[in-house]
């Protein structure tokens, strides 16, 4: 048995200091004092804040497209995730046109199997509905897959509005959950043809796809979602008139789970003046400060659920080959490992959130939303023990340099952050110690049950 002693156990309702012990993978008790056995290990904790594992619920590991392949793979990704106390990644497995869902999991278990440092799980993305896969639909939830994705943009991905409605429908009936990317693509796809036409070089990106393009997607699929009667998420909300329509549908009564990211807390679009803009490159696009002012207020609110990464690595180099064509770059940030030093930093160490807040968008609101509670997410006995102390005294500046990111350069280059990871067990193993990496590969596929809305 280990027992963790004189940390801040740090949950939804507040930090108490305390003591817990884990034996068999779990945690087997917690109390002001726990008296361990001569023969049990023992680590003072004094100082650290004791959280349950960080979730990340939007990854894209080991994707290619027709632009170019991610740089991060399961092996890389959630060696990194791990470093930054993420315990558990929810990658999307994506079915093809004219494919299954059940290929499409297939594929992806053979990507992630034997090569995780963090737990791992997927939703999974429909792209081609049909009366085959609404058949899939039960499998999938038997297999632990109780989440799904849906695109109303991307011309290889999307749905049409009565097919949203339906796929909305069928998973709320077997008890599962969607998470949408709203942006209006046929939008999108015009905005895109006027600005190379234009020749506007990094810049037309967000040009292409102004908050407009975002908010009439968020307020027709939560019309859908209202006529459908069924719960349903918006992921990775960029902007105040997305915002708005959320608290519109939650006005009516409507049940709308809102994730966002950390590039849309602490970055905005003047990043693509840069020479380097082309690393920016992501969609939804950063947005005007004024965009990320209104969700950072949201936030400290409440009205934001969850912070996920979206993250979507590639090099400098794969960003830089499109030249000009900002349509040709592939889209997406690197995230995974700086998610919760940079929000930490920006939010609790300065005192605008505590660290209770904290713990409840990063651990226990994705585990309920991805139906792994209280099995993780949570500081309880019988809980999974995936454990992140940490050290809020710590102090660093983020480097491309120091990461495990498998790509040269991160977002927040130069950013300097208060607090970090200290360790991290992972089903009571010790996977990380003092801020070493010691045991790769410990992670586990997570089947997952109903998310608990």
């Amino acid at each position: 048995m280990l027992v963790i002693q004189n940390g801040w156990l740090v949950t939804p309702q507040g930090a108490a200091f305390g003591d817990m012990a884990v034996d068999c993978g779990r945690i087997a008790a917690l109390g002001a004092r726990l008296s361990p056995a001569p023969q049990d290990d023992v680590l003072d904790a004094s100082g650290l804040w004791v959280f349950p594992g960080f979730i990340d619920a939007h990854t894209h590991f080991d994707m290619g497209n027709d632009l170019a392949h991610t740089a991060d793979d399961f092996e890389t990704g959630t060696r990194a995730a791990l470093m930054g106390g993420t315990t558990c990644v929810v990658d999307f497995a994506t079915q093809e046109r004219g494919g299954t869902l059940s290929d499409a999991l297939a594929q992806w278990h053979r990507k992630a199997q034997g090569r995780c440092s963090c737990h791992y799980a997927f939703h999974m993305a429909i792209t081609d509905w049909n009366e085959r896969t609404r058949a899939e639909l039960a499998d999938l939830l038997a297999a632990g897959v109780s989440t799904f994705k849906l695109y109303m943009a991307y011309d290889a991905l999307r749905v049409n509005d009565g097919e949203l409605y339906d796929v909305l429908v069928s998973t709320a009936r077997l008890g599962g959950l969607v998470g949408v990317h709203c942006e209006n693509g046929d939008l999108v796809n015009a905005g895109v043809r006027r600005e190379r036409q234009s020749d506007a070089g990094v810049q037309g990106h967000p040009r292409s796809r102004p908050a407009a393009v975002e908010a009439e997607a968020v307020e027709r699929l939560l019309r859908i979602a209202q006529v459908a009667d069924c719960p349903v998420k918006v992921v990775h909300l960029s902007t105040r008139e997305g915002l708005e329509a959320v608290r519109r549908a939650r006005g009516r009564g409507q049940c709308v789970r809102v994730e966002t990211c950390p590039q849309y807390l602490l970055l905005s679009d003047e990043r693509y003046r840069r020479p380097d803009g082309a690393n920016y490159v992501c969609s939804p696009p950063l947005r005007p400060a004024s965009d990320r002012e209104a969700l950072v207020k949201a936030l400290l609110e409440g009205e934001i659920d969850t912070i996920a990464t979206d993250h979507c690595s590639y090099t400098s180099a794969q960003k830089a080959a499109a030249g000009r064509d900002f349509s040709r770059i592939p889209n997406g940030l690197p995230g995974v490992e700086h998610r919760a030093v940079a929000m930490m930093s920006a939010f609790v160490a300065t005192g605008r959130m505590d660290a209770a807040a904290m713990c409840r968008l990063l651990s226990e609101n994705p585990a309920r939303e991805m139906g792994m509670y209280p099995c993780k997410g949570a500081l309880r006995v019988g809980s999974d023990a995936d454990v992140v102390l940490w050290d809020p005294n710590a102090a660093g500046v983020l480097t491309a340099q120091g990461q495990w990111q498998n790509t040269d350069y991160t977002p927040y280059e130069g950013l300097r952050v208060s607090g970090g990871v200290r360790h991290v067990l992972l089903g009571g193993r010790w996977a990380v110690r003092d801020g070493r990496l010691i045991a790769p590969n410990l992670g586990s596929y997570v089947a997952r049950r109903q998310p608990q809305l």
